[in-house]
């Protein structure tokens, strides 16, 4: 399966394309099933709360095919290799799941951030920007509505940071992300099955959850199999791992 034309145009000039139904029901199933079994057995130390919201809940099941067959055996890989080029992209190895608990307080969306850079209960060494090719987030529940934890994108913006980066230079963000004028963040709605594809300098965050529901999803990374010779280059040129998008990217260069 591939994206049309449209839904890479949409990509382009977004910096996301929303994919509805991309994941089967019985692979949504099986991976709601993990996730849930873990939460039986092992439930959640307390004092590991931070690291389960900033890395991954359920670490023990991350690796498991439960959570991988998502991307590697739904249409989503193909969706992915139709942008960036087939066999082009770095085997998967596990996913993150990504909870988000009901909250009180008002509605709200955090702060945007790129992936990739340093905080203390993160992972990411400090000094290091880890970032790669691409985001894909996978829902597992509903999320019919704003402010039920959903993932928030920023809209346009993996284009103003490329010009950021150009001025200044990839590693400015090791000192923090840019202070540049941003448009209206916008929280993705959908239903379990559902994916979104999205650039790695996409300016994104989570929106608070009032709801009374847990929203569950899954998001993987996906880097270019040159991606680690190429890494700074990417900031400041920001689809040069991107082969499937060389018709949209040079029908943009000639209008």
């Amino acid at each position: 399966m591939n994206l049309t034309t449209e839904q890479k145009q949409t990509f382009f000039d977004q910096g996301f394309v929303k994919l509805p139904n991309a994941v089967p029901e019985q692979l949504v199933h099986k991976a709601l099933h993990a996730i849930n079994a873990s939460l039986g057995s092992e439930g959640m130390d307390p004092a590991r709360l931070v690291t389960f919201r900033t890395q991954s809940y359920c670490p023990e099941v991350q690796r498991t095919a439960a959570i991988t067959d998502l991307m590697t055996a739904s249409p989503l890989w193909s969706l992915a290799e139709s942008a960036i080029g087939a066999n082009t992209i770095q085997p998967v190895q596990s996913g993150q799941i990504a909870l988000r608990f009901p909250t009180a307080g008002l509605d709200k969306v955090g702060g945007p951030h790129l992936d990739g850079m340093y905080s203390p209960d993160n992972g990411v060494q400090k000094g290091r920007i880890q970032n790669f090719t691409a985001l894909v987030g996978i829902f597992l529940s509903d999320i019919p509505q704003p402010f039920m934890g959903n993932f928030t994108v920023w809209p346009g913006t993996h284009h103003l940071y490329e010009q950021y980066f150009r001025e200044h230079t990839p590693q400015s963000l090791l000192q923090g992300l840019p202070a540049i004028q941003l448009p209206e963040p916008q929280q993705i709605t959908g239903k379990a099955g559902d994916a979104v594809l999205v650039h790695y300098q996409l300016a994104h965050a989570i929106a608070a959850n009032t709801s009374p529901f847990i929203r569950y999803g899954i998001f993987f990374r996906l880097s270019h199999i040159n991606h680690d010779e190429i890494h700074w280059e990417c900031m400041t040129d920001i689809w040069r791992e991107w082969a499937g998008m060389r018709d949209i990217t040079s029908a943009a260069r000639r209008a």
